[in-house]
């Protein structure tokens, strides 16, 4: 006799949880779900929280750190709160030779964040990638999904400034 596993409550009565938990039904709560699903949790909140991943554990039965293990190893995946706006700074070889650092230490200075923070405001999210695939315009910076490429520090934040103005 096979018995059936009881499913977790939803942490919530937020109708976003009824999303997250249709995606895991449509694909039988199996553990291969678990990029998808945690895909549907971001998409419905905007960020990975602890609650969250232990619900999306509990519901796959996997331990929670598997989930957070996958949680951070994509780079798409953010366990905090996004900003308004992104600036995703590539630091792969061709970009780093090319000045990534110098756009990393602009945007410090100027915003007050290293790559995986968000300004105070909530205004900014700055994300480094290791490679975003523009080499050609190294050092090459993604703004709220537009690749941008051969700025300096200067020209990054007169860009990030326009952006947030608007």
């Amino acid at each position: 006799m096979t018995m059936q596993r009881t499913r977790p409550n939803l942490p919530s009565n937020d109708k976003r949880w009824k999303l997250v938990n249709a995606t895991m039904r449509r694909n039988g709560y199996a553990d291969h779900a678990l990029i998808e699903t945690l895909h549907s949790v971001q998409d419905a909140f905007g960020f990975l929280d602890e609650e969250a991943m232990t619900f999306v554990a509990d519901s796959l039965d996997l331990p929670l750190s598997k989930v957070f293990g996958v949680a951070t190893f994509y780079h798409l995946f953010m366990l905090k709160p996004q900003g308004r706006h992104t600036c995703v700074v590539c630091t792969g070889t061709a970009c780093y030779i090319k000045g990534a650092d110098e756009l990393i230490d602009s945007l410090a200075q100027r915003f007050g964040v290293q790559p995986g923070e968000t300004t105070a405001d909530e205004a900014l999210s700055v994300m480094s990638a290791r490679c975003v695939g523009a080499c050609g315009l190294a050092p090459a910076v993604v703004i709220d999904s537009q690749v941008m490429g051969k700025l300096d520090g200067a020209q990054l934040i007169g860009k990030l400034e326009q952006t947030i103005a608007v």
